[in-house]
């Protein structure tokens, strides 16, 4: 893939995979061209004035890709986040190109806008809508003195945010998006701890028609990458579920998903959670001590077996995120009657289904109703594994 400038203005020669010239834009049914990349453009001086010359006062992050400053845009007074690419940092001109074009064809409630960008000379600038509250690593593994910890439903809401996000990437997008690079420093929080997943730079269309998996030079976040992605280089939809998988762990325990501070048994998250996720009874052990075991336990227990479903060594098994979204969006459901936390989606059936109901069960038909959705995501795990284990005796057999 390649960039060509003509002026401010990107266009992309890419091969005919690209994403679908007819991908619509579901904020407004309209659609993107694929030739001209669809974003505002900005010059580098307008973005200098912006964020006052890049001061280091309005520095809000820093990493291989640049460093990300909070600007206002002086023409129409608007907060952005203008991130900034070290011309000799990991993020070159394909991976540029590669986020502005994904990020100007997908739109969702749970992606970071892009604004715009700019391409004056050699430099490289993308401009985002700005989220007030940063990143989740900020809130949960960089957590500043004195700050309250996430409770356990600002957790779950943020999980599920950022599964949606991944769900509409695979199931919606056209071909499917490989996100490629979900980790806690991506999703990104805005000040009603809403998540959105950011840094589409390692983005890759995924495969389509009879292809099960498209090749990849490995890329991505040690701790984060899928055990068969590292291997082959092979990469699916069900990388991204185990990289979520890996996120939804750090929600639950605190830890960072590779922590060199700890003895050398316990730095590797997923390894030292493995043996816990066999026996359903120590499942609490996991919990973060900063809850101080403020959750409830049936809704905990439930949200470790997802993770362990997520992060099933057999990518196959992994489930879809759909239905980790599914599972997700009751384990929010709150616990007094008639409460129902920031999870449940408003439009939900079981949100008509609770409200004719007589206030005096409505407890029980949101614990049934949980219950319920939460088990067949289970159950689509534990029967996928049965179905396996099945199909290679019988292979075995016949050999």
């Amino acid at each position: 893939m390649g960039v060509a400038t003509d002026g401010n203005k990107l266009s992309c020669a890419e091969n005919p995979r690209r994403v679908s010239a007819e991908a619509t834009n579901e904020k407004d049914g309209t659609k993107e061209g694929a030739n001209n990349i669809a974003a505002q453009t900005f010059t580098f001086r307008v973005l200098a004035a912006a964020t006052k010359n890049f001061r280091q006062e309005c520095l809000v992050g820093e990493g291989g890709f640049g460093r990300v400053y909070k600007g206002q845009l002086e023409k129409t007074g608007q907060i952005v986040a203008v991130k900034q690419l070290d011309r000799n940092g990991l993020q070159g001109n394909r991976e540029f190109l590669v986020e502005v074009l994904m990020l100007s064809l997908l739109h969702h409630q749970n992606l970071v806008n892009l604004i715009g960008y700019c391409a004056d000379g050699d430099q490289r600038l993308l401009v985002y809508e700005y989220m007030p509250l940063g990143s989740l690593e900020n809130h949960l593994l960089d957590l500043p003195l004195g700050q309250a910890p996430l409770d356990w439903f600002t957790r779950m809401k943020i999980a599920l945010g950022a599964a949606k996000g991944l769900e509409y990437l695979h199931d919606k997008a056209n071909p499917p998006v490989i996100y490629r690079d979900l980790k806690s420093s991506n999703i990104l929080l805005d000040k009603e701890f809403n998540s959105k997943l950011s840094d589409f730079g390692l983005a890759k269309l995924g495969p389509t028609g009879d292809k099960t998996h498209v090749s990849s030079r490995v890329m991505g976040t040690y701790g984060y990458c899928a055990p068969e992605y590292q291997r082959t280089g092979q990469l699916t939809v069900k990388s991204d579920v185990y990289s979520f998988g890996v996120v939804l762990l750090e929600l639950i325990t605190g830890r960072r998903a590779i922590d060199t501070t700890r003895q050398n048994r316990e730095q590797n998250l997923v390894s030292s959670a493995e043996p816990i996720f066999k026996e359903p009874t120590r499942y609490t052990e996991l919990a973060d001590p900063l809850l101080e075991g403020n959750f409830p336990v049936k809704c905990f227990n439930q949200a470790v077996a997802v993770a362990a479903m997520c992060l099933h060594g057999d990518a196959s098994i992994r489930p879809l995120m759909r239905d980790v979204v599914t599972a997700l969006s009751y384990l929010g459901l709150g616990p007094h009657t008639g409460s129902v936390s920031p999870l449940s989606d408003p439009a939900s059936p079981l949100d008509e289904r609770v409200k004719g109901t007589n206030e005096n069960n409505c407890d029980e038909v949101s614990a049934m109703e949980r219950e319920r959705a939460v088990a067949e995501a289970l159950e689509w795990g534990s029967t996928s594994r049965h179905n396996k284990v099945r199909a290679m005796a019988s292979i075995g057999s016949s050999v």
